[in-house]
């Protein structure tokens, strides 16, 4: 009988494919790249043929790999980055420039005027925002588009959430993701759905029409449609296998991790990557300013997720090494290298590894909870010296920062009202940020929760799976799936020995973020 499931992965850098028994364990897993544009500015796209190039070879690898037939698999599940696919009235790409670059990356800032715009409006869906409407977000990159571009606008024939982009090439069938719709669009179901009064204050009283923006949507674990022959030829696999709807990456994670805790241990979820999404999925809405959400049925139908967030974590690391003035000019270091050299210079050094620098990684904005994306990273107490050991300090204490800015996330929703009065204790983690043993420590000791790791080794196609499993009809619903399919495998707690020099560094990161802001003000002064 066939028992296997196929999870995919769209996240900034690559595309990457595992295959599942029923019992969450993972037989294989590849990796495919894509190939991002950035610039000029805060600009960064896709091209959405490649990313579904770069889906297909993953998948291929990943059945050869575990060597499996296709018919062995009965389910399928895309999870992506909230990057949005621009696709012209006959269905082809719309480009915006480059050869194919039809789709605008999630982490692309050119919008950050208009979502002012939208913030100022003061419409009931802000609230569910945190307060601030973020250039990430879809709403702000098409007024971009319609504004700065109109020739594109005038030929748009469809604009989707990645995920959904990628449901469509597997099935066929144009189906908005439940997940994306209600995390990354003006669509609220508690309150009816599409915001059609907000996108008229707007200037997008023609967007649903013109981007073929559907009013229903399609529930997580809830079939998009049926593999086509087409794209199961592209993705070796069988055709007619069910294919579930898509989910936002972070949020897939979430779904992987959401039943680490138990029911009697509330607790939070890390995915980090490039960027970390702190999530906590609550019975009853929690609005917090900052905040992401609360946005209903994003991970287990009839809950509210919230997300905090920081658009650069790994991508700070993956700075610090770039940038670096080393010895031997555009040779990068190697993230494991450095790492490895840290975890010599800690047990020499403890806690006090670096200390004379502090960080600030807002390189790409302040997310949460101070969402403000025009705001930039700080180093302090760089020195000449430009040795290994230099930059493994610089790299560490980057780390430290990315660690502390997840404890200031975490109070901020603790402060929340969050349905039942609980606050978290435990921090379950996923995503490649948090894969060595060093950085899972390290998240534990700067923020004092105890940190939950899972058995999968890749959570946010774990999730991805768990979808897939239930789309398929293995599995009755998303909690019976979650619990069979997600293991704890480990507990981290704090190092109390380590508490009071992460204590200080906290209150310094919290000093300069407000000397940040004097100073923000005394140039607008002058």
């Amino acid at each position: 009988m066939p028992s296997n499931l196929v999870a995919v992965d769209v996240g900034t850098r690559s595309a990457r494919a595992g295959v599942f028994d029923m019992s969450g364990r993972m037989l294989a897993r590849a990796v495919a790249p894509l190939a991002l544009t950035e610039g000029p500015g805060p600009r960064a796209e896709y091209a959405s043929d490649q990313i579904w190039d770069a889906v297909c070879a993953a998948s291929r690898a990943v059945m050869r790999d575990a060597g499996l037939a296709p018919e062995s698999v009965i389910g399928l599940a895309f999870d992506a980055t909230c990057s949005l696919v621009l696709r012209d009235c006959d269905g082809a790409a719309l480009s915006l420039g480059g050869p194919g670059q039809d789709t605008i990356a999630w982490f692309d800032h050119r919008a950050m005027d208009e979502a002012a715009e939208c913030t100022a409006t003061g419409h009931r869906l802000i609230d569910h925002l945190g307060g601030a409407m973020s250039p990430e977000m879809q709403t702000p990159k098409l007024m971009w588009l319609k504004r700065h571009q109109p020739e594109i606008w005038e030929n748009l024939g469809a604009a989707r959430d990645l995920c959904d982009e990628l449901t469509l090439r597997a099935t066929g069938q144009p189906g908005a993701s439940a997940c994306a719709r209600a995390a990354k669009w003006p669509y609220l179901p508690a309150a009816g759905g599409w915001c059609d009064d907000f996108l008229a204050q707007v200037g997008l009283e023609d967007l649903r029409r013109r981007a073929d923006l559907p009013d229903a949507v399609i529930g997580v674990g809830v079939p998009a449609g049926r593999l086509t022959s087409d794209a199961a030829n592209a993705m070796g696999l069988a055709p007619g296998i069910a294919v579930a709807s898509g989910m936002i990456d972070a949020y897939a994670g979430a779904l992987g991790t959401v039943g680490l805790s138990g029911d009697d241990h509330p607790g939070l979820m890390l995915i980090a990557g490039t960027s970390n999404c702190i999530m906590a999925v609550t019975p009853d809405p929690l609005f917090a300013p900052g905040i992401w959400g609360p946005s209903r049925d994003t991970v287990l139908p009839g809950l509210w997720t919230s997300e905090g967030g920081q658009s650069a974590a790994g991508a700070a690391l993956e700075w610090v090494l770039d940038a670096w003035p080393g010895p031997a000019p555009g040779q990068t270091p190697d993230h494991a290298a450095v790492l490895a050299r840290i975890e010599v210079l800690l047990a020499r050094d403890g806690a006090a590894l670096g200390d004379e620098i502090d960080v600030l990684p807002d390189f790409n904005g302040n997310r949460s909870p101070l969402s403000d994306a025009r705001l930039r990273g700080v180093i302090s107490g760089l020195s000449l010296d430009r040795g290994f050991d230099a930059l493994c300090k610089l790299y560490w204490r980057t780390a430290v920062s990315v660690a502390l800015g997840v404890r200031q996330i975490a109070e901020h929703l603790a402060s929340a009202p969050a349905g039942d009065g609980s606050a978290p204790r435990n921090l379950a983690i996923a995503g490649g940020l948090a894969r060595t043993p060093l950085l899972k420590q390290l998240f534990a000791d700067a923020t004092g929760l105890k940190v939950l790791t899972s058995q999968a080794e890749d959570v946010v196609l774990s999730g991805t799976a768990i979808a897939a499993a239930v789309a398929a009809g293995h599995y009755p619903d998303l909690r019976t799936a979650t619990t069979a399919m997600t293991t704890l495998a480990k507990v981290l707690p704090p190092d109390l020995a380590r508490q009071a020099s992460y204590d200080r560094d906290y209150r310094i990161m919290l000093k300069m973020q407000d000397h940040r802001a004097e100073i923000a003000a005394m140039k607008a002064r002058i």
